[in-house]
């Protein structure tokens, strides 16, 4: 039931396209016009807004190719505002190819369902109507229709049509997702240069994370467990001095040297939480983030559909961090009272998900501190974040880090890192 009625929504489908097909030459059209009057002058003003609406049309038809193949569909480089610019912009140059290419091509290809569909439906719907008045020369494709016996020939061929039409639409369907990811998906070596890009720039970023991560360890030491362990040494030369002269005074500085390395085992723990807190090492990311729930005086609660088994130690970390700075924000700068936390793994995507009832109006593309901090950790495993904080809130985070999961030894990440 459920596959026959998919199979007429892709028939209704093709009918779409195959109107998009004849609109098309209509945007194409413009932009000639507009190349045309060039030489004129005319052309420079009219070229950008051409361009942009058949910019706008490409991408409704990226967007719907993508998602009937399954498969991503490379956009092109964002359209230059600039004349000059746009006629040098291969994407441009793509869009105009595909215009003119669509009707003649992917508009034929819906055509073919399409045509059997309405032949069909004159040949159940209509030949036993209009046959007597039609005459000898009626034919219904190969069936002359002369008689009742022909007729009732032409309506099951008309039927036969009809069931050709819908099996054939899905498929139809999926051709024409096909072509217009060949024809609208930037070429391969544009890709590599993005992904060679995008790999460079995540590289400096994971190394500046790790200078930064690394100057911080140094600080916490030396301003905290290392100025203490100074301190301790001090205070047991002292105490070693006075041992004969002054016993009392000696026992009361070795009193303070217990308490001074209690202080500095302390330092030392709460350092190497900030690097790997223990929890997370041995429970896991779930247990991890219930404990900073636990520990935020918010209302927080966790929602945890995480699969057995575990992620890379990296992305674990990178998820752990990013959730307590999303909760850090939400105690510091939305006022938020509640947070709701879910942590779920499809598709080979671990999802995030921090919501709050704060005031919003959080910017992650303008944030130089925590935000973007979280941002430049996930895009080291080629994450995301997604930030939707509109002002009076709610705000909404989502992070997605590609990553399977499994055993220990034989978890992966699609990242870096």
């Amino acid at each position: 039931m459920g596959r026959g009625r998919g199979a007429w929504i892709a028939l209704g489908r093709c009918q779409l396209r195959s109107l998009d097909a004849l609109v098309l030459p209509l945007f194409g059209g413009l932009v000639v016009a507009a190349l045309l009057l060039l030489p004129v002058g005319l052309g420079f003003p009219l070229l950008p807004p051409a361009a942009a609406a058949l910019r706008r049309r490409s991408d409704r038809q990226r967007a719907r190719a993508a998602d009937r193949s399954g498969l991503p569909v490379s956009p092109p480089e964002p359209l230059p505002r600039t004349t000059r610019a746009i006629l040098g912009d291969e994407g441009f140059w793509r869009d105009v190819r595909w215009a003119w290419c669509e009707p003649l091509t992917g508009g034929l290809l819906v055509a073919v369902p399409l045509s059997l569909f309405w032949y069909g439906v004159f040949g159940v719907l209509v030949q036993p109507f209009v046959w007597r008045l039609l005459g000898d020369e009626n034919w219904y494709a190969f069936v002359p229709v002369r008689s009742t016996a022909t007729m009732l020939a032409a309506l099951l061929l008309g039927a036969g049509f009809l069931a050709s039409a819908v099996a054939l639409a899905p498929r139809t369907l999926a051709g024409h997702a096909r072509w217009t990811r060949w024809a609208l998906s930037a070429p391969y070596t544009t890709e590599l240069v993005r992904r060679i890009d995008h790999l460079t720039g995540t590289r400096a970023d994971a190394l500046d994370v790790q200078a930064a991560e690394l100057r911080r360890i140094e600080r916490d030491l030396h301003d905290g467990a290392q100025a203490r362990l100074v301190a301790l040494g001090m205070t047991l030369e002292e105490a070693t001095r006075l041992l004969d002269s002054d016993p009392a005074a000696a026992r009361a500085l070795l009193v303070e040297v217990r308490s001074v390395s209690e202080r500095a085992l302390q330092d030392l723990r709460e350092l190497v939480h900030g690097i790997l807190p223990p929890v997370l090492a041995d429970r896991g990311l779930g247990d991890a983030v219930r404990s900073l729930a636990l520990d935020s005086f918010l209302d927080v609660d966790v929602d945890v559909a995480l699969p057995p088994g575990r992620f890379p130690a990296a992305v674990e970390s990178a998820a752990y961090f990013a959730v307590a700075e999303l909760l850090a924000n939400a105690a510091k700068h939305s006022g938020a009272r509640e947070v709701r936390i879910g942590l779920g793994h499809r598709d080979d995507v671990l999802r995030v998900s921090v919501a709050d009832d704060g005031r919003g109006g959080a910017e992650a593309s303008r944030d130089t501190g925590g935000l973007a901090g979280v941002r430049r950790r996930l895009l080291a495993f080629d994450g995301t974040l997604a930030l939707h904080s509109p002002p009076g809130g709610p705000t909404l985070a989502t992070l997605e880090i590609p990553c399977a999961s499994s055993s220990p030894k034989t978890s992966s990440c699609s990242g870096t890192g």
